[in-house]
């Protein structure tokens, strides 16, 4: 086995769409990948449809918990080698200083957790799984060992605008 890469997905609030993505860069990425989330402003608690919608698909998702950012920028947090933030709030606010300063990447995704009622709620988390789940699968396809950080980021925000 080659090199691990970790990546940390950003969102806000760390309950929904951040989530998601962890989960399944972790499965995706079978074990070429390590994954975490978090967010700036976390709410404490992973939103119940998200953990329905993963578990749908079949997409293991114990451990999953609502975090801050700061566990992951501090000294002492694994080095990060790709970020991505998943929602229009984590991209534009002011981020840590990252130990190692990973690749950062923008692929926002419609927040599916306040959409009403249950069953259009249902509905856009699907659609937000299918949006990660495509980007991510594109993302593993690349030949991310040989490629430089430039060229990963480019590829990265390709990915995001090939939607």
């Amino acid at each position: 086995m080659g090199k691990i890469f970790k990546v940390l997905v950003l969102c806000t609030g760390n309950s929904a769409r951040s989530i998601l993505g962890e989960m399944l860069f972790n499965h995706l990425g079978k074990g070429r990948i390590e994954a975490h989330s978090a967010g700036s402003k976390p709410g404490g608690v992973v939103n119940p449809v998200a953990l329905e919608t993963l578990a749908k698909h079949g997409v293991p998702c114990a451990g999953a918990r609502s975090k801050s950012w700061d566990e992951f920028a501090a000294t002492s947090a694994p080095p990060i080698d790709f970020i991505f933030t998943v929602c229009g709030n984590a991209a534009q606010e002011t981020c840590p200083v990252w130990p190692g300063h990973p690749t950062t990447a923008h692929w926002g995704i419609p927040d599916p957790a306040h959409v009403e009622p249950m069953e259009a709620r249902r509905a856009a988390f699907e659609q937000a799984y299918q949006s990660l789940t495509k980007r991510i699968e594109a993302f593993l396809a690349l030949p991310l060992e040989s490629m430089s950080r430039e060229e990963a980021l480019a590829a990265a925000r390709r990915i995001h605008t090939g939607d």
